[in-house]
């Protein structure tokens, strides 16, 4: 699996807004400098996290964007899936769309694992976990483990 920058910035700019909830809404132009990503970039990703109802904003000269609901009620999987789509796929398609026969059949149920697995660590950390550093304990733990830091 791969996190695309597009999903790393989507990630990085929900969460500078989410430390500043309360706070007059951030315009594009500040989270692109405090994050460093590109302005015309982020524009494109913000467009997306309205869409998506997870960022709302507001024009004029107090303008800008604000989360559009609590971060705690944000996980990580949901900004993922309004700038990129499915979390997981398999030559752009969801695993449960793909069938095989024959000698590959043992795939299907391992890229059904590999998305349960991935969604259960995306889908229990909220925006409001990254804003606090308080990560879940089963994902700190995995962290912690030396041979998730080693790139094999």
């Amino acid at each position: 699996m791969r996190i695309s920058a597009r999903a790393d910035y989507a990630v990085r700019a929900v969460l500078e807004l989410a430390v500043r909830e309360g706070d007059t809404p951030m315009k594009a132009e500040e989270i692109a400098a405090v994050q460093d990503i590109p302005h015309k970039f982020l524009e494109s990703i913000l467009g997306d996290l309205r869409r998506a109802g997870i960022v709302e904003s507001r024009r004029g000269g107090g303008g800008g964007y604000r989360p559009a609901r609590a971060a705690a009620a944000i996980t990580v999987a949901d900004v993922i899936r309004a700038v990129d789509g499915p979390i997981v796929s398999v030559r752009g398609e969801r695993p449960t769309d793909l069938s095989y026969t024959g000698t590959a059949q043992p795939l299907l149920p391992l890229w059904i694992a590999l998305r349960a697995n991935v969604r259960r660590i995306l889908e229990g950390v909220t925006i409001a976990d990254l804003a606090a550093d308080a990560l879940p304990e089963p994902v700190r733990a995995l962290a912690a483990e030396p041979a998730a830091w080693e790139n094999p």
